[in-house]
């Protein structure tokens, strides 16, 4: 295996790495230690913890139930999915082990790490975990649990991730009324963790996926179609126009392009026409060659294999 080959598995798993941390960070250190519990089955782990008092502990009840998951996920999504889950899982489950020992990390009064208004806690918490799981989905592996239900949904249907963790959590946060001591402020700031999370996940994920359409009006729109093509690698229709206040037939470009390029191609517009008038609005969904894959079920996508 070549040297071109090697490191860029070996970079994703640096971020991978680096995903689990924060990941595990969120849970060890603000989560757990103030007695929160979100969704997910790190949120139902920690749940199982508080009802056993400590009997039954996240690492061990987590690493157990992602065994038989993992096995779900390496069917549906592929080996490859297999393999970075499995060592997300592995690095987690011994992370979960060790970091609580190191009581600086955790966020309570007189460490670093503390927030004396609570309400920022389960806020701080999940903006820390969806980056974590973000970094660690965008690299194609998984935490387990709901992450790979989550993938498994994602790779037939057109729903946001954040959505669908949403919906899934929603009864798990809720069951911590079981447990004994625990009541409806526990439960409250469960989904601020959740929704904090649910939102940020999807900024992280599809905040460089969001499409915008621009519309650009210009007497030197031949250039400014060159360099999209050229420069920016992406097509461009000019379209037949007429202007209705001098009656004259002109020509309109319309250009599809991820947020990224946003800047790059109002400034190039802005250098070749410093007049031109530029129209750019955000797009829901594009789908086709260079932007997104046109989602339909699974019923379809199993008929239309059949059919090959």
């Amino acid at each position: 295996m070549t040297l071109k080959k090697v490191l860029p598995v070996a970079w994703d798993y640096v971020v991978l790495t680096f995903g689990t941390l924060l990941y595990c960070l969120a849970w060890v250190s603000f989560m757990i230690p103030n007695n929160i519990s979100s969704g997910g089955l790190t949120g139902a782990c920690t749940i199982l913890q508080y009802a056993t008092m400590g009997a039954i502990p996240m690492a061990i009840s987590f690493f157990v139930l992602n065994v038989l998951l993992i096995i779900s996920g390496s069917i549906v999504l592929g080996k490859g999915f297999g393999i970075k889950t499995v060592y997300v899982v592995l690095l987690s489950s011994v992370l979960f082990e060790i970091l609580p020992a190191y009581d600086f990390l955790k966020a309570l009064p007189g460490n670093f790490l503390y927030i004396d208004n609570a309400l920022l806690v389960p806020i701080v918490g999940g903006i820390m975990e969806s980056l974590g799981i973000g970094l660690i989905i965008l690299r194609g592996g998984s935490t387990g649990g709901t992450d790979i239900a989550v993938l498994i949904v994602n790779k037939f249907w057109p729903v946001s991730p954040g959505k669908v963790y949403l919906y899934s959590d929603l009864v798990i946060i809720a069951s911590v009324l079981l447990v004994p001591g625990k009541g409806f402020e526990d439960m409250i700031f469960g989904y601020i963790a959740m929704i904090t999370f649910s939102f940020m996940l999807d900024f992280v994920l599809l905040g460089n996926k969001t499409t915008f359409q621009v519309m650009v009006f210009s007497e030197k729109y031949e250039e400014i179609a060159d360099f999209i093509m050229n420069k920016l690698d992406r097509g461009v229709t000019a379209l037949r126009a007429v202007g209705w206040y001098t009656r004259k037939d002109r020509n309109v470009l319309l250009i599809l392009v991820r947020k990224p390029q946003i800047r790059e191609l109002t400034k190039a517009i802005k250098e070749i026409d410093g007049k031109a008038f530029v129209s750019v609005s955000p797009a829901t969904g594009v789908y086709g060659e260079g932007f997104d894959e046109i989602k339909t079920g699974i019923a379809k996508k199993l008929k239309k294999d059949t059919q090959k």
